[in-house]
Parts: structure tokens; sequence; C-alpha cells
């Protein structure tokens, strides 16, 4: 039985295990993804692993948003400055940011749609999956790991939380652009003068255009991550009742590993 499944040919599979990381096609909420996307372009993409999109939007918004000073408009309306958020702002940047930031808005949402209708053919498909990838240069397997491991690692230096995952392509990303954040916002010169209790030598070295990229790859990477490491312990379990049913068992003898009918 376990031979002849394994010579079929199977259109969709639900997930594929590389020695880079484990890409997983499984059901996400699209206003979710469409809400990251607004919140930082790229992110909505990344959730749905479409990689080189994500990272290619992601590095577009750190580009034109700086050029533009879209950040440093945000401090100044905040504070009720408006005439000093119109004064800094670019509007010849502006002009190309305010297209493509709706593209991402929309094109994530419409892009997570369809990987759940995929999703859905997959799990009835069921292909098989497999649970061990051993290369040249590094191990990987689906296993039980922490949710909340993740999360917190994530919050404490944005890509940890994705080695914990073993996701490392996102963990490489993440971490160059945590990096790069930290560098030019000099986000420990805040701190080192914060701690000593020198709070106007703090707000004056801050940058705050670099600065309110911050918030975002924080809690991105701590959500990605915690959602990342719920999914996969989830495709351990229909990895494991997989193995189960093709080796031990009969079809009968098992729960069905397809979706329940609405």
């Amino acid at each position: 039985m376990a031979m002849r499944r394994d010579r079929r040919t199977f259109r969709r599979k639900i997930a594929e295990i590389s020695m880079f990381g484990t890409t997983h096609m499984h059901f996400r909420n699209p206003w979710v993804v469409a809400w990251w996307s607004a919140a930082f372009p790229g992110t909505g993409h990344l959730l749905l692993q479409k990689y080189m999109r994500g990272f290619l939007l992601f590095v577009w918004e750190m580009f034109v948003n700086t050029k533009s000073q879209l950040n440093m408009a945000m401090v100044y309306s905040f504070n009720g400055q408006i005439e000093q958020a119109k004064e800094v702002l670019d509007l010849r940047w502006m002009a190309l940011y305010a297209p493509v930031y709706l593209f991402t808005i929309y094109d994530s949402y419409r892009t997570c749609v369809d990987m759940n209708k995929y999703t859905m053919l997959a799990r009835y498909e069921n292909a098989p999956i497999h649970s061990f990838c051993l290369g040249p240069f590094e191990i990987n397997y689906l296993d039980k790991r922490n949710p909340w491991v993740a999360f917190a690692w994530s919050l404490l230096a944005p890509g940890m939380g994705y080695l914990y995952a073993h996701r490392i392509v996102n963990a490489s990303f993440a971490t160059v652009t945590w990096i790069v954040f930290v560098y030019y916002s000099k986000l420990y010169v805040v701190l080192y003068h914060s701690l000593l209790g020198q709070m106007d030598s703090a707000l004056s070295a801050i940058d705050w255009e670099w600065f309110m990229f911050i918030p975002s790859i924080i809690f991105f990477t701590a959500y990605d991550a915690y959602v990342s490491t719920v999914e996969s312990n989830k495709l351990f379990d229909l990895e494991l009742k997989q193995h189960f049913r093709n080796d031990y068992g009969s079809k009968e003898a098992l729960p069905s590993l397809r979706p329940k009918e609405s």
C-alpha cells in the first residue's frame, strides 16, 4: 500500500522540508495578512512564504520610505507639528510610494485567498510528507517546539526566533535588517544614555527616521515565529498520522486526515 502511494504523481504538496527550512501550506486569515502588509509592506508576503516578493517589497519600503522621509513626517504629525511634516515630506518619492503600498495590501490579500484554496486541495490530495532532510551544511527535521520560546527570542533579538523554528532564510534576512535598523537609529546609544538618566542626550542622539522601523520588525518577527512554530507542530502531527496509517494501520483504523466539510 505504501509503495503504491509513493509512486503516485501528486499535483500539490502540503510541505517541503529542506536544509534551509520548512515551507508549509496552511490556512491563514487574509485580513491579518493584509493588515501586516499595511503595517510594513512585504511582511504580508513573508507570512505567505512568498520570500522573493516579500524581500523585494521589504527593501522597497526601507529605501523609498527613507527617501521620502515619511517616518519623520509621521513623527511631526503625531506631535501636532503639521507644517513641519509638510516641509520634510518629499512628494516626488511619495508619488512612487503610494501605488506600491496599495498594491502590497491588495496582492497579499488576493494571494492569501488563493493559497487557502490550494491548501484545501493539497489536504484532500494528501501527498506524503518527508519529515527529515540531511544536507551538506544543515539537518532539518519535524519535531515539537514551544511557540512561546520562539516568540520570546524574537522579542529579544529579531531573527533568533526563526533560528529556533529552523527557518534559516527568514532568520538571515531579519538579522541583517535588525542590524541596519539598530545602527542607523542609534538604538543602543539611546538605551545607554537612558540607563544613565541622560534623557536629553538620548533624545538628541535618536534618529527617528530609522527608529520608526523598529517596532514593526520586532513584533512581526515575534508573531511570525510564533505562528510558524505552531503550524510546524501541526505538520509534525499530520506526518505522524500518515506514517502510522501507511505502515501500521488501515484507513478505517485511524481518523481521516482530510478536513471536515462544513
